[in-house]
């Protein structure tokens, strides 16, 4: 069945794939976060299926994971995300670019100033993932004992935004005259000085450098606690969503975009874009068999640290093969992630052995089967506005990459639910997102 809506396609890199047991399938590239040539050819491979974008999620410190389980993950280390995808952006023409910027260790100044630099280098491809860093150890890399607490994270992420793009509007759109015969190189009458003074920041301006080919980087927003939620209705153009099944995913799509239309904001002007593992076979038994395969991988001691590192508190402490304890302490750890994680666990009745290899791999949306039961799935999310898209997780590399673009892209090109041809060469174009106007320049612009 053919739909007037598109589904929009980001690729969650970081910067290879999320499950922890993906570097020992057999044939995988087991050195991929660091082989600059391998993550080339994974940036190309998806121009080449005209996905959206590669999303680049990052930390700003070692999981907080036991020795033994370091020894066993690939995940707490990657390349740092602008220098990678700078480069990125001289190997691909039309794949957006989005990072991962703290808001919670980071100042405004340095995120707005990467992320405009970002945008020009690759012709107007860069997006922004505002993160409130829930890691604790991440603070004492930055000479801070103590963790910013969750709702003062969400207070500081909200300034910052406002910060940063005030900043990427410092500028009118022809400020920069460049007349060599005059001598004239800008119009110091369409420079805008920020002067911001906040509860978090004080921040004169301008930003010394032109404004984003896109006016703004695509903003992209990842919270799911009603704090998140909130954040990505006042500020996001895309999210990336954690909701498992189809029911939760359209309570999240009309919650969020409800909060939009409350504000006065058009809720077409934001993708959600649920995470999503896509697992293919000839058969669906074939696929399931390598799910569980691959979920096989996922060592003991790197599944505890993962429900350690969800839940906020030590799970080696709690009986393996007993269920979670009613009297967990509250910690000060991701709320969203907690919860689904506890909720995971009472619904399926699991042990904290169990809940911990669920999530020692992945334990979010999975989409397991045939490329045509796979199309039929992203269809359904997407014609009952369960999402506009979704944020791929490839099992294993290259193989799951391969297997999506291979089998999987043209199927819902069949039904007419995917584009063949990008339809811009910006990130905003390709979304279907409008261009923001300069708030400080706008009215003037218009007059001329």
């Amino acid at each position: 069945m053919s739909s007037d809506r598109k589904i929009k396609l980001n690729a969650f890199m970081r910067p290879t794939t999320i499950h922890t047991g993906s570097w020992r399938w057999p044939g995988a590239y087991a050195d991929a976060n660091f082989n600059f040539g391998h993550i080339v050819k994974f940036a190309q491979r998806l121009e080449e299926a005209k996905f959206d974008s590669f999303f680049m999620a990052d930390h700003l410190a070692v999981l907080n994971m036991p020795v033994e389980a370091l020894r066993r993950s690939t995940t707490p280390t990657s390349f740092e995300p602008f220098t990678l995808l700078s480069a990125l952006s001289m190997a691909t023409d039309r794949l957006g670019l989005m990072a991962t910027g703290s808001t919670t260790y980071d100042e405004p100044y340095h995120i707005a100033r990467r992320f405009a630099s970002l945008d020009h280098i690759s012709g107007g491809r860069a997006g922004w993932n505002i993160v409130t860093t829930s890691n604790p150890d991440a603070s004492k890399n930055f000479g801070k004992e103590d963790h910013l607490e969750h709702s003062e994270r969400y207070r500081r992420a909200r300034e910052f935004y406002d910060v940063v793009t005030g900043l990427w509007d410092s500028w009118a759109e022809d400020a920069f005259v460049r007349d060599q015969e005059s001598g004239f190189f800008m119009d110091p009458d369409k420079m805008h000085r920020l002067n911001h003074e906040g509860d978090f920041f004080k921040v004169a301006g301008p930003l010394n450098i032109a404004r984003p080919i896109q006016g703004w980087p695509v903003i992209v927003q990842a919270g799911g606690s009603d704090a998140g939620r909130q954040l990505a209705a006042e500020t996001a153009e895309a999210v990336f969503a954690a909701q498992s099944n189809l029911e939760a995913g359209q309570a999240f799509y009309a919650d969020v975009k409800g909060r939009m239309e409350k504000i006065g904001r058009n809720p077409d002007h934001l993708k959600i874009m649920p995470g999503c593992m896509v697992v293919v076979g000839d058969t669906v038994e074939e696929a399931k068999a390598k799910r569980a395969k691959l979920d096989s991988l996922v060592h003991e001691e790197s599944a505890i640290a993962s429900l350690s590192i969800t839940l906020g508190v030590d799970a080696s402490k709690f009986d393996p093969d007993g269920p979670l304890p009613d009297d967990m302490p509250e910690s000060n750890a991701t709320k969203s992630g907690r919860d689904r994680a506890v909720l995971l666990a009472e619904r399926e009745g699991l042990s904290v052995r169990q809940l911990a290899q669920r999530l020692g791999g992945y334990s979010g949306l999975a989409m397991v089967g045939t490329p045509e039961s796979i199309a039929d799935d992203m269809e359904e999310w997407l014609e009952t506005r369960g999402s506009d898209g979704f944020t791929i997780m490839f099992p294993y590399l290259p193989q799951g990459l391969d297997d999506v673009v291979d089998r999987v892209i043209p199927e819902i090109q069949r039904r007419g639910l995917f584009r063949t041809e990008y339809e811009g060469e910006t990130l905003r174009e390709n979304l279907g997102l409008p261009r923001p106007e300069n708030c400080n320049f706008s009215e003037q612009q218009a007059a001329e």
